[in-house]
């Protein structure tokens, strides 16, 4: 069970706890944008891609999302016919 640091707080102060922790837990991030796949999509061009079974909307946005820094997900079906 996960308390609010207010509450852990609150526990400390009023002796029902002997510690106090203010530790961020670790975050796990797993990516599945890897800067591989990223590269991989913005040189594919658009004959490569359309050989490959993806449509041009979907290329469009998978280039749309790679060029931009942030995470972005990618279908499981479209990641197989990239790689």
């Amino acid at each position: 069970m996960q308390l609010n640091k207010v509450q852990v707080l609150g526990r400390f102060l009023g002796g029902k706890t002997d510690s106090l922790d203010f530790t961020k837990p670790a975050p796990s991030l797993v990516r599945s944008d890897g800067l591989d796949l990223r590269e991989r999509i913005l040189e594919l061009a658009q004959k490569e891609a359309s050989e490959l079974g993806i449509s041009r909307n979907t290329l469009h946005f998978l280039r749309k999302h790679a060029e931009a820094s942030g995470s972005f997900k990618i279908y499981q079906k479209v990641a197989d016919k990239l790689m």
